[in-house]
């Protein structure tokens, strides 16, 4: 038995105006999303140095400077970038100057060791030395038309990067100087129509500040513990295989920037590092490979989940399936961005029960 519906002209039209309404909205944003990124990293990055512009402001107590405190915590960590930069980047260049300069004897020298044979025939591969040889040769031409790909489109790509960076710097500063009040301003508005459901939602904002401020002090306390770590393992190595110990520093720094980038970091600073290690001692640097993947595995399943954990009340294993469900959904954004928002829905979770109170009410 059928049935007939009637739907009005105006209903129909409503309808059709909300759903190609929707498509626009969501057109725009994507057409926008370049910025709407830029947006979101300046509100994430004043929130996270709120803390450190306060207690520069707490220096002096006697008179509350905002503004000072604001820019100098911004300044103060782009400086800390280029000092680091600065004091690491001489070091990579001649490290690599002198990989290139010596790379072709001691891969040639490293081929045609007996040491590479006797692995070979201890592990029961006897041709061991051959596909070694074959998989240098497929590597560097691979290497030589990503590196012409790269060069080809490392000029726009430079361009867009130092753009959004100063775009990042000015307007983390703006959000650190006007957020404040444009949110008193907001909470004001709110809580003329409904006062209680205010608090609770300013209490919500608060604790989800607070959770993405943690995070970061943990990651960098966990980056500056991998660089630590790094550095010495360097001086050991140093020592072992009689290279230069002037290289422990500058190392560990490199760890330590890259650390701060979530699961992509670490691997890019051990390909980096050994890298570099290569000129002074190819079985240092294959011991250092070795090490770092080891201690890698004890850092990240183990150490960093248990320091962001115990920052935002977070069991490990929900920081690791945060993690893997950021990777997986949005890459390296999804990395940055996967335990804070975990930490958020905890905090919207537990203050649900407040919201859906004054929404009966």
């Amino acid at each position: 038995m059928s049935k007939s519906i009637d739907v009005d002209t105006k209903t129909f039209v409503r309808f059709w105006a909300v759903i190609v309404g929707l498509g626009i909205a969501f057109a725009l944003i994507l057409q926008a999303m370049g910025g709407i990124i830029i947006v979101l990293a300046s509100i994430f990055f004043a929130i996270a140095l709120h803390p450190l512009a306060k207690r520069i402001d707490n220096i002096d107590k006697r008179k509350e400077r905002r503004g000072v405190s604001s820019i100098t915590s911004v300044l103060l960590v782009v400086f800390s970038i280029i000092a680091i930069i600065i004091f690491v980047g001489p070091v990579v260049v001649n490290e690599t100057s002198r990989f290139l300069a010596t790379a072709p004897e001691q891969v040639n020298s490293f081929l045609s060791s007996e040491e590479l044979k006797n692995i070979g025939d201890s592990i029961g591969i006897p041709d061991l030395r051959e596909q070694v040889v074959a998989s240098v040769k497929e590597a560097t031409s691979g290497f030589i038309s990503s590196f012409s790909a790269f060069t080809l489109n490392s000029i726009g790509t430079i361009g867009n990067i130092l753009t959004a960076t100063v775009l990042i710097i000015v307007l983390t500063i703006l959000f650190m100087l006007q957020g404040p009040e444009l949110m008193d301003k907001i909470w004001e508005m709110s809580s003329n129509k409904n006062k209680e459901a205010s608090k609770v939602w300013r209490n919500i904002i608060s604790r989800m500040a607070n959770v993405i401020a943690k995070y970061v002090s943990g990651q960098l306390l966990v980056a500056i513990l991998d660089g630590t770590v790094v550095a010495i393992s360097i001086l050991v190595l140093s020592i072992v295989f009689g290279f230069s110990a002037n290289l422990a520093i500058p190392m560990g720094l490199v760890a330590a920037f890259f650390y701060l980038i979530p699961m992509f970091g670490p691997i890019i600073s051990a390909a980096l590092v050994t890298l570099l290690l290569l000129p002074n001692s190819i079985w240092g640097a294959l011991t250092f490979l070795v090490f770092y993947i080891v201690y890698a595995q004890f850092e990240n399943n183990l150490i960093s989940p248990k320091i962001q954990g115990k920052g935002m009340s977070l069991p490990p294993l929900l920081i690791l399936v945060a993690v893997t469900i950021g990777v997986y959904s949005f890459g390296l954004i999804g990395c940055v961005i996967a335990i804070p928002i975990a930490g958020c829905i905890k905090v919207f979770i537990e203050e649900y029960p407040n919201l859906k109170k004054f929404a009966n009410n």
